[in-house]
């Protein structure tokens, strides 16, 4: 698939601007998802594919795909993704108004509760975002909170000293429908930001007693579903009785099956005995495999997101030499592995920030993404090398993770001439433990889903200094300056450019290797209909109907 261009969505004090991703819906490759789908009915339970995820599943401590996926179903926040568009949408929030990017009142909607039934008000906003900012609660979204005043307080060096009662000085409760945010410079984008689920509220029982460690496992949110099961096998949703938004489901009850064998769950949605994989494995996309099988039951869709090869912090080898990792991107044959390995269903990435991102700009990567045999080997042997076997690490549950792995590893290999092994770490939970503690070395599989729709969001959360994706401990002064600049930009297009500087400045220092833009090809049963993809590339559990 090409990457689809993005449309304008129109700007005012009470309503977001940003420019957003035209995503189609299923069957085919992108037709209308209803054009040819069954009507379906209301009620019923699906199931969907799901993996294992990291943590908890809180706000604050949820920061990857396989509990992000969940969390989404369960936390409404103050904006809402169209899932055609991608354009933010007020849900909770009544109104997010500001005269200069800085201060913010923000103003609820009447109507909205928890899954146990209590109101939600502006202080479990309040209260929630403290909680994660503050570095004594051990949360790993608390990097999005770094643009609030007061958050330096909170966050010491090593979190030494700090009080987990101490709260950001920048957010205010006016009343039960009221509050105001300060950040420390001014943040354009902020409105589009407080859609992820970093930015969801917490009820009040969160904060008594065992709450904190209870919800971890079995979280209260205010979205249209609530968790009732949550083991190593399934999480399992039902309808939020108490929900009071606009986006109610269809099906009463949600069963994510954990695979840990991406192929054993497409032969079980080919059986009708699982009813949402969100990615054909790769053997199936070999000649367009999966279309004849799945018989019309598919989306093939870009999304927000792209995949990467990061070099190992714990590597002094290649963190000495941005020569060096130069040359082991150069030798990564791209064209040949999205042939072979995807089909051509994925496009080859020339710079950190995909396509369908606005503010993206051509050729960022230049020479180093473009595989030149005799460069790659030139530059390697300039560079010193690389003594012993280069690992090529990824997570074995995975969709085609480990077939693409091995390419890499063998590309690598045969240009360089040097031992290059695909190493598989179980599953994504433990591979996200693994590097969290620095515990990987050579270069590994990094993939990234976006958060919200923003260039910014391709940046700051993956390579500024001690943000919690930042896997490759990238680091630089004028890196994030950079970025300080653009987060100021009192316009769009002035973002963009100071964006896409940042962008240069990776080019230069190049910390991680880019690979592929993501696409999804995800299928379906003859169970259900009206499935949705959002440029996220997550399906749309309050669209999705059962037969």
């Amino acid at each position: 698939m090409r990457a689809r261009t993005r449309a304008l969505a129109a700007a005012s004090l009470t309503s977001i601007a940003l420019l957003a991703t035209a995503c189609g819906g299923g069957g085919s490759t992108t037709p209308d998802a209803g054009s040819s789908q069954a009507a379906g009915t209301t009620g019923g339970e699906i199931s969907i594919q799901g993996c294992t995820p990291q943590k908890g599943l809180l706000p604050g401590l949820t920061s990857e795909t396989c509990g992000g996926n969940v969390l989404d179903a369960i936390a409404a926040r103050l904006v809402h993704y169209n899932t055609e568009t991608a354009a933010p949408e007020n849900d909770i929030a009544d109104s997010i108004e500001t005269t200069d990017n800085q201060t913010f009142t923000v103003k609820l909607k009447a109507g909205y509760k928890f899954s146990d039934g209590t109101d939600v008000k502006a202080k479990n906003f309040v209260d929630a975002w403290n909680y994660s900012a503050n570095c004594a609660n051990g949360q790993d979204a608390n990097y999005f909170f770094t643009p609030f005043a007061g958050y330096a307080d909170i966050n010491t060096t090593d979190c030494k000293g700090v009080d987990k009662a101490k709260t950001l000085t920048g957010l205010k409760v006016v009343d039960d429908a009221t509050f105001t945010i300060q950040t420390t410079e001014k943040v354009s984008n902020l409105p589009v930001r407080l859609g992820y689920s970093a930015f969801a509220p917490l009820p009040d029982s969160f904060f008594t007693g065992t709450g904190a460690k209870d919800q971890e496992k079995a979280p209260i949110g205010a979205g249209p579903f609530m968790i009732t099961e949550n083991t190593a096998t399934n999480i399992v949703l039902e309808k939020n009785p108490n929900y009071g938004g606009q986006y109610k489901p269809s099906v009463d009850k949600v069963n994510y099956r954990i695979y840990s064998d991406p192929t054993a769950a497409y032969n079980d949605l080919l059986g009708n005995q699982l009813d949402y994989v969100e990615q054909v494995p790769s053997d199936r996309l070999v000649g367009d495999a999966y279309k004849t099988e799945l018989e019309n039951r598919f989306i093939d869709q870009p999304v927000g997101g792209n995949t990467w090869v990061t070099f190992s912090p714990a590597d002094d080898k290649l963190k000495a030499s941005p020569e060096l990792r130069k040359s082991i991107s150069m030798a990564i044959d791209r064209d040949l592995i999205i042939k072979q390995i995807f089909n051509g269903s994925v496009q080859k990435a020339d710079g950190w920030v995909p396509p369908t991102v606005d503010g993206y700009k051509a050729g960022q990567c230049g020479e180093a993404c473009t595989f030149d045999a005799a460069k790659a080997k030139e530059m390697f042997t300039a560079a010193g090398g690389y003594d012993g076997t280069l690992t090529m690490s990824y997570n074995a549950d995975g969709a085609n993770n480990k077939q693409w792995s091995e390419a890499v590893a063998n590309s690598i290999k045969n240009t360089l001439g040097i031992e290059v092994v695909a190493t598989p770490v179980v599953d994504f939970a433990t591979y996200n433990n693994k590097l969290e503690n620095d515990e990987i070395k050579g270069i590994f599989r990094n993939a990234w889903q976006q958060d919200y729709p923003s260039i910014e969001n391709f940046l700051a959360p993956i390579y500024g200094t001690g943000a919690d994706s930042n896997y490759a401990r990238y680091s630089s002064a004028k890196f994030d300056d950079e970025l300080a600049q653009a987060a100021a930009a009192p316009s769009v297009d002035e973002a963009n450019t100071l964006y896409q500087q940042a962008e240069a400045t990776l080019a230069a220092d190049f910390p991680t290797a880019p690979l592929w833009n993501r696409s999804f090809q995800a299928g379906y049963s003859t169970n259900v209909t009206n499935v949705k993809m959002n440029a996220f590339g997550v399906v749309d559990l309050t669209a999705i109907k059962h037969v």
